[in-house]
């Protein structure tokens, strides 16, 4: 016999025993069911502890909104989601100060492994006290076994939303943005935190009271994996690939250890793209173009906007940070930085770069 929610309405084959909107216990159905009750309108919000008493709740990770997540957190509304977690805006009910609160999925916080990492990771992020760092300020778990990732509110437009926006970012200010990213990076780095998910989609561009902009990296130490594992064969058989493989680094679509030089790989890619409005490999599916990353070398700089003028030294340095063998790498993203404004005539006293700053 089916079952039916008696708070919501929502029917159910006869296996389910709870709703999942709101938890509550299911009650048959059909043909010689008793009456019931139609549903209550003003229930329209999911809550975590409404089934009864004994009975392990039913979590919708992907509509928490109107909850308070361990007495604390009232969740706001979902700003964004991926295949791992969901982000919702919350503010603390004592403090009312804002955060950004990331629901892991059931899958990843059941984990052994990717928990015990992201534990140890979350007590280094903590740390990560920097102005172009979103920092984790505590990960937490609901007695319900609901884990979660609390970070501060970041306001902002995400750079990959500003690249589609402008088509190209001048030379300047995209130097401005990476030297900025490169030195918050090197705080995770001399942590032993490698970010290993770098792209547009993760980082924010943000405005201070003056209006002064200046780029925020997000998304650090959420238990990501650090090698693709196979994933060519994957590839190879479905198509397919966990994650967005644009700009990863050819060693971790091998599954190869990684270190910071695959963050110096994907924010050269990402800088590449910010000047040119294209990537530096090219291909049909992502198929082609993950293949391409491991086998082919990058389109050169000035051949992709024929008619802009790049220095040449600028050329060389993305060139050094894309290089296929790690060992052919910037070993830092601060040596990364200083060339890039060596590059532009940007040092710590003048040139272009100088310039954008005020110095």
């Amino acid at each position: 016999m089916a079952t039916r929610c008696p708070t919501c309405g929502t029917i159910y084959a006869d296996d389910a025993k709870f709703c999942t909107k709101d938890g509550g216990r299911l009650l048959p159905h059909g043909p010689g069911a008793a009456p019931m009750a139609p549903p209550d309108p003003r229930a329209t919000t999911p809550r975590l502890n409404t089934s009864p008493a004994g009975a392990k709740p039913v979590i919708n990770h992907s509509n928490m909104a109107g909850q308070v997540l361990d007495g604390r957190y009232a969740i706001v509304k979902k700003v964004g989601e991926g295949g791992m977690s969901f982000v919702y805006l919350a503010h603390d009910v004592s403090t009312n100060e804002r955060y950004a609160i990331k629901i892991l999925s059931p899958a990843l916080s059941k984990d052994e492994n990717s928990m015990a990492r992201l534990r140890r990771e979350a007590s280094l992020g903590i740390r990560l006290a920097h102005p172009n760092v979103c920092n984790i300020v505590r990960l937490g778990e609901t007695e319900d076994g609901l884990v979660y990732v609390v970070m501060p509110y970041v306001e902002g437009d995400i750079l990959a939303d500003v690249n589609h926006r402008l088509g190209v970012i001048p030379l300047a200010q995209a130097v401005e943005w990476i030297v900025q990213i490169c030195e918050g990076l090197n705080v995770a780095h001399e942590l032993k935190i490698v970010h290993r998910d770098l792209k547009p989609e993760n980082i924010m561009i943000c405005k201070k009271p003056d209006g002064t902009q200046y780029a925020v990296v997000m998304d650090f130490g959420l238990a990501k994996e650090r090698k693709a594992g196979g994933e060519l064969e994957k590839l190879t058989a479905t198509g397919i690939i966990l994650g967005t493989p644009e700009f990863m680094s050819p060693e971790q679509l091998r599954g190869k250890p990684l270190d910071p030089r695959t963050d110096v790989y994907s924010l050269t890619l990402m800088m590449y793209e910010m000047l040119t409005g294209k990537l530096p490999f090219e291909g049909r599916t992502q198929q082609e173009m993950m293949i391409a990353r491991l086998r082919a070398d990058p389109i050169p700089l000035r051949q992709r906007r024929p008619g802009m003028e790049f220095p040449e030294a600028v050329e060389k340095v993305l060139g050094r940070g894309m290089a296929r063998a790690p060992e052919d790498r910037y070993a830092t993203t601060l040596e990364f930085a200083d060339d890039l404004k060596a590059a532009v005539g940007g040092d710590s006293g003048g040139g272009v770069l100088g310039r954008i700053l005020g110095r």
